[in-house]
């Protein structure tokens, strides 16, 4: 009985090389490989961690050396690699955002196949105990229907420096966005996951607001849902010191969670919104207990999802993460980014060539001209 998964890091960047790091901690996991097309980085990779080193993800895929990989590249090769590894029976785990925009996820999704592999996303959010709880409080009728959320993720602070110390950040050709697929596809995935997805969405996507760059680095979106619930989502990486605050009102009282407390509140309702509206006097507000909840820790964060990740392929454990779900974050940032342009309503599901047609024409304005090997090889159609 096969007791350790062999593992492969392809892209050995800032996360590829926590995800290594990580997998010499996990006793269910043997980094055997690792790959990157920068020379010294590579080597290095191979000395710290006694390991084999390709210079491509094709050499790495071609040698079975590894059971699984995690593929920590930039986001456009996300869907080529992510195809090729799976079409060849790895077991894969892919770094957020799975795909650029919602063609090449879907495509990516539907490579797809044999359901022996096991596919995950790395939406590490997911383990942290505060996100769980509400879920939980969601899932178990505490909290009651939701009326109204709002979600304001302004701590993305980046500098200009940040921007310029690589020619491919924050450019449509180099990226394929800013704010929303570089910092925020874990708060979007968190978006789906706790209260699914929206119907509708209309968003202000400021385009270089704050910075010297071509993408979006300030958004404001207002989500509608089948059930009459509205929600604003804000997220910016030009404010400062910024906050990370949830606020949902719910039928059974409001729950607030700021991030960088180790608690949350809840002012629970001693009846429901509904009936207060119903029954109570004028101005008369239902009566409420507040409870303070303690959030201790953020959890287990990558290193639980990897080893979420080798036990789902040694035992069937239950992923975390299962990565067809990341089409929804994907999904949610291509739908504020297209309204965004249009000045209008997206309604969801979105249409994939609408956003790949937009995303194929800011391509060809880009700023950045990628080389043969890092240029986007995408599913962006020519027409509406």
């Amino acid at each position: 009985m096969q007791t350790t998964v062999r593992l492969g890091v392809i892209g050995l960047g800032n996360m590829g090389s926590v995800h290594c790091q990580l997998a010499n901690k996990i006793d269910l996991l043997q980094l055997t490989a690792v790959c990157d097309k920068n020379e010294a980085r590579l080597s290095n990779a191979q000395t710290e961690w006694g390991c084999e080193g390709f210079s491509s993800a094709d050499k790495l895929l071609q040698a079975n050396v590894c059971d699984a990989v995690v593929l920590a590249t930039p986001h456009f090769s996300h869907t080529t690699i992510g195809i090729a590894a799976l079409k060849q029976g790895y077991h894969l785990l892919v770094e957020k955002p799975i795909s650029v925009h919602k063609a090449d996820a879907t495509r990516l999704i539907r490579a797809y196949k044999n359901p022996r592999q096991i596919f995950a996303a790395m939406f590490n959010q997911r383990t942290h105990p505060g996100y769980r709880l509400i879920k939980q409080m969601l899932d178990d009728g505490r909290l009651g229907s939701v009326r109204r959320l709002q979600w304001t993720i302004t701590d993305w602070f980046r500098s200009q420096q940040y921007y310029n110390s690589g020619g491919w950040r924050a450019t449509w050709a180099g990226e394929g966005g800013g704010v929303l697929l570089n910092q925020c596809p874990h708060q979007l995935d968190l978006l789906h996951w706790l209260f699914g997805m929206p119907s509708s969405v209309s968003a202000i996507c400021r385009l270089g607001k704050h910075h010297d760059i071509e993408v979006e680095d300030d958004v404001t979106a207002l989500l509608d849902y089948e059930g009459g619930a509205s929600g604003v989502f804000t997220t910016s990486t030009g404010e400062a010191p910024g906050i990370n605050r949830l606020e949902i009102a719910a039928e059974n009282g409001l729950l607030t969670y700021d991030s960088q407390d180790d608690h949350m509140r809840w002012l629970r309702n001693d009846k429901t919104v509904t009936r207060a509206i119903a029954e109570n006097a004028g101005f008369e507000k239902p009566k409420f207990v507040t409870e303070v909840i303690p959030v201790p820790d953020e959890g287990g964060q990558h290193e639980e999802v990897l080893t979420n990740f080798a036990d789902a392929i040694l035992t069937g454990a239950e992923l975390i993460a299962p990565a067809q779900e990341g089409l929804h974050s994907v999904e949610l940032a291509n739908a504020m980014l297209l309204s965004g342009a249009r000045g209008k309503r997206i309604d969801l599901p979105m249409s994939e060539r609408s956003y790949a047609n937009l995303l194929k024409r800011r391509i060809a304005t880009s700023s950045f001209e990628a080389t043969a090997g890092d240029a986007p090889v995408t599913d962006l159609t020519d027409s509406f």
